[in-house]
């Protein structure tokens, strides 16, 4: 069994355009929910989101490249770009064949799809261009990746509606710890905030119009984000023998299904995903300081993982911080836990607990440090990723210092 590291990471998202400019965020307890600026937003009850705002395509790609590439794809090379960047890894020769992309995403390329069926149904044009399927499958921002990078391994795409990211990231851990791989280019990406895409969403009268505020007792719904996080996975021995700069350690990874109901959560579920990662990690649950929650703001989710959370640690759930960040960059979907382990990472790298703003008043049945409102100073040895989907399905991640 491989060790499997983080050598490198990217992101673009509702909070910032980097890393950097993200954790600093974070840091701060900034929201980056705002107004929705898009075609036909007034014809929407849902009018906010952590949309990326300022954000210029055309000052990055071509025009070659916009006629390929949906936003969630361009989110997705903006965030690969810079992880590859950091980790030094240039692919070539063997390495180009034993490293490969796992990517995360619900709806592909929705926006291309949105804007294609309204000039088919609305305005009634009988022609579309003829890279609109490339451009909105959902495998579409992982082959550019492989593409860019000559990552001639395994590369597909996961869709497991909010649980994508974590689930890809976790299949490009078993590729390393395997001996399959030697590194991966894995995490996350979405763009859902068009017209259809929050049409559909406020069908299930699940989202806010104000605020998101996970586990405060006032709670009243998620918010929608959009962007992407990627990161390079590296077997340690070969980030160690080429000097690389290591920013945490993936120890366990754990999947789950309800097996119950489309779109309530099971606490069980989610409790065995919990206790399934530290169990693949050999980790103790004492050793947990911090979880980075799926929290996404709603009456259902929060007081259900709350639950799992304390059944799985017992009493020394009084001792765990966790936190949502949701609250901050609004729900990513199948980019969420990509975007989300980057506050993982900053709590093992920083020591740097990042806050749930917008918290208003405890809840009974959310009754665990959920770092409210401002960011926390404490050193942390091991740190757990939440991401629970809709179908039931469950992905918790591991990671420790190394």
């Amino acid at each position: 069994m491989k060790r499997v590291v983080i050598t490198g990471a990217g992101t673009i998202n509702a909070l910032g355009s980097s890393v950097p400019a993200t954790l600093e965020a974070m840091r701060e307890g900034r929201c980056g929910i705002s107004e929705l600026e898009f075609r036909d937003v007034d014809r929407l009850a849902i009018t906010i989101g952590g949309q990326v705002k300022g954000f210029e395509p055309e000052r990055v790609f071509n025009r070659q490249q916009l006629a390929l590439y949906d936003r969630f794809t361009q989110f997705t090379l903006i965030a690969a770009r810079e992880a590859v960047a950091q980790s030094g890894l240039t692919f070539h020769d063997a390495l180009s064949e034993r490293s490969g992309v796992v990517l995360g995403t619900s709806g592909g390329g929705l926006t291309t799809q949105d804007e294609n069926y309204r000039a088919v149904y609305e305005e009634g044009k009988n022609r579309v261009h003829p890279f609109v399927v490339p451009k909105l499958m959902n495998n579409a921002a992982a082959s550019h990746v492989s593409m860019e990078f000559n990552l001639r391994g395994p590369s597909f795409t996961v869709a497991t509606a909010c649980a994508s990211s974590n689930h890809a990231m976790g299949q490009a851990f078993h590729m390393i710890r395997s001996g399959m791989c030697d590194a991966m280019i894995t995490g996350g990406s979405e763009s859902m905030l068009c017209f259809g895409g929050v049409k559909a969403w406020e069908g299930l009268r699940v989202m806010t119009k104000d605020a998101c505020r996970p586990f405060s007792a006032n709670r009243n719904g998620m918010v929608q984000g959009e962007g992407a996080g990627v990161f390079v996975f590296e077997e340690y021995t070969h980030a160690k023998a080429r000097g690389a700069e290591i920013l945490a350690e993936v120890r366990g990874f754990a999947m789950t299904s309800d097996a119950a109901d489309i779109v309530m959560p099971s606490k069980q579920g989610a409790a065995r995903a919990i206790a399934g990662a530290m169990r693949d990690g050999g980790i103790d649950r004492a050793e947990v300081g911090y979880i980075n929650a799926h929290g996404t703001g709603t009456a259902a989710n929060d007081k259900t993982e709350c639950a799992a959370v304390a059944d799985v640690f017992g009493p020394h759930a009084d001792a765990l911080m966790m936190s949502s960040t949701k609250s901050m960059h609004g729900h990513l979907i199948g980019g969420t836990g990509a975007v989300e382990l980057l506050a993982c990472i900053m709590a093992l790298r920083d020591g740097v607990i990042a806050p749930t703003i917008g918290y208003q008043e405890p809840d009974p049945e959310c009754a665990l440090d959920v770092v409210p409102n401002e960011a926390r100073e404490a050193s942390v040895d091991v740190v757990l990723s939440n991401a629970f989907a809709f179908g039931g399905l469950n992905a918790v991640l591991a990671l420790s210092r190394v």
